[in-house]
């Protein structure tokens, strides 16, 4: 295999797993918040805010593959 194609085909398997894990748990985390909302409509303030913040903190780790994918 000639080494450009190593190179991107590295590069593409990076960034497929650096975007699998923080995919997968920004469905869990919604999922389970909007499973709390449906059982306790009341507590959405409460629910709302740290969800999104988890999924930012989710989302930036795919950026920080993003990073290191252009880093290679």
């Amino acid at each position: 295999m000639e080494p450009e194609v190593a190179r991107i085909l590295i590069k593409g398997i990076t960034i497929a797993i650096g975007g699998l894990g923080p995919a997968l748990a920004i469905g869990m985390l919604v999922a389970k918040a909007m499973e709390a909302i449906g059982r306790n409509p009341e507590a959405t303030g409460k629910v709302f805010v740290p969800m999104l913040l988890g999924a930012a903190f989710a989302e930036s780790i795919a950026i920080y593959a993003l990073v290191v994918v252009f880093t290679l």
